[in-house]
């Protein structure tokens, strides 16, 4: 019959865009660009958009490298000092956490960010779909932060940052803030959100007055820095990935042991950098103090990088 419609068959295999990705070769976003820019071919034949599937039997090229196939997904927790961007290429030379990092690590991309004078825990992964997964808003995990300012904190500049704040426009949602102590010219405050917007606590700390001078990101939802020295990486065990992830055992398969090893950065001196920890490596805990849990209902099993009982905020020095 003229004109009429008939429902064309799925394409068969992923988009480009996402086996990418997996790969650990880019982000998703990146490979989009990458793809946008010309820098990607299936099959020897040069592509513009990633409204394309791909099958294991396509041979893809991405900027004149071969797509290798792609690895289990793994995920490691690094201590990053102040100091170094968390960026892959910095435009001003500046050292980069990828710089940094040991010699026997693969490629990696970093799950969110810290900005350049941050200090603590960041997440690295060798697959592109976990790292845009815990970025997302929607994943709610709690990120907490160590937070030292200048000057003696009000219960009405906490209370602003707890109701949620507008900075130039933005909005910020609410924190959860906590004043720990006050050390002579500073405080220190346990600072929890659930965004990761650019430099967003030091922004919102000073719309009501306050000056971050130290700021140290203690967890990542369940991933803990607890005793990990700086510089220093510690793999997460693929179990640990499944059970947080809700990954299928065939995704992530067990691999090799725990490993923990240091880059260059960590032979540098650097000031005392210890925040305080919650529990021991592996072991399950309660949220601290009044804290809420990371995911509504029970609260997910705590990671850590190493054990030890909770303590008091670094010395400042």
């Amino acid at each position: 019959m003229a004109g009429a419609m008939t429902d064309s068959p799925t394409p068969a295999g992923e988009r480009i865009a996402k086996v990418i990705a997996r790969s650990g070769r880019a982000s998703r976003r990146e490979a989009e660009r990458l793809i946008e820019a010309g820098l990607v071919s299936v099959n020897g034949k040069r592509i513009d958009s990633p409204a394309l599937n791909v099958t294991s039997a396509d041979r893809i090229v991405v900027e004149g490298k071969a797509l290798e196939a792609a690895e289990p997904p793994r995920v490691w927790l690094y201590h990053k000092p102040a100091g170094l961007v968390t960026t892959e290429r910095d435009e001003k030379g500046r050292e980069t956490v990828f710089d940094a990092l040991p010699e026997t690590m693969p490629r990696v991309m970093s799950i969110g960010r810290l900005d350049l004078n941050s200090e603590g825990l960041l997440l690295l992964t060798n697959d592109g779909a976990i790292k845009r997964r815990l970025e997302l808003p929607s994943t709610g995990w709690l990120r907490r932060y160590r937070v030292r300012v200048n000057g003696a904190p009000g219960e009405a500049a906490m209370a602003e940052l707890r109701a949620g704040i507008e900075v130039d426009g933005e909005r910020f949602q609410p924190m959860s803030v906590t004043l720990d102590r006050q050390q002579g010219a500073n405080a220190w405050l346990t600072v929890g959100l659930r965004e990761g917007r650019n430099r967003e606590i030091r922004r919102a700390a000073e719309a009501v007055g306050l000056v971050v001078n130290r700021l140290i990101r203690v967890s990542y939802g369940p991933f803990q820095l607890g005793q990990l020295k700086r510089g220093e990486v510690s793999e997460v065990k693929g179990r640990i990935l499944r059970d947080q992830l809700g990954m299928a055992p065939e995704d992530v398969p067990e691999g090799a042991p725990v490993k923990k090893g240091r880059g260059p950065a960590a032979s540098s001196p650097a000031r005392d950098a210890r925040p305080a920890s919650a529990g021991a490596s592996g072991k399950k805990i309660r949220p601290a103090g009044r804290d809420a849990p990371e995911k509504p209902g029970r609260a997910p099993r705590r990671i850590s990088g190493g054990g030890s009982k909770p303590g008091r905020p670094p010395r400042s020095r």
